[in-house]
């Protein structure tokens, strides 16, 4: 962050009373689904941590990606994460992130597709 780092209890502290009802987060860094190699037994990672805070569906990367495919994934993901009036719907998400790799399949290597 530029002006210092996120830490979970800030993601927290936000949800009250501001975010009353999180919908969605997509993380777009690496290892978003990781935990810290200082807390190896934490189970809790930042992914988690943003469920556990409030939203209802949480998008993040467990190894590092590609800036460049990472691009095309979020473009290709937001095509379908919106309902029928054009509102953000977070229960597309897992659909709407199948569809984006199944589009992109032959023009993003296998690794990149993994992460």
């Amino acid at each position: 962050m530029h002006d210092g780092p996120l830490t979970i209890k800030d993601i927290i502290r936000l949800q009250r009373p501001r975010l009353q009802s999180p919908e969605f987060a997509f993380l777009s860094a690496s290892h978003t689904t990781v935990g810290h190699a200082l807390s190896p037994d934490e189970a809790v990672h930042l992914a988690a941590a943003m469920q556990f805070s409030g939203f209802r569906s949480v998008v993040g990367s467990m190894w590092s990606v590609d800036d460049t495919f990472a691009g095309q994934v979020v473009s290709a993901f937001y095509e379908n994460m919106f309902d029928k009036p054009g509102r953000l719907d977070c229960t597309h998400a897992a659909v709407a992130l199948h569809k984006a790799m199944k589009k992109l399949r032959k023009q993003i290597p296998i690794e990149q597709q993994i992460v």
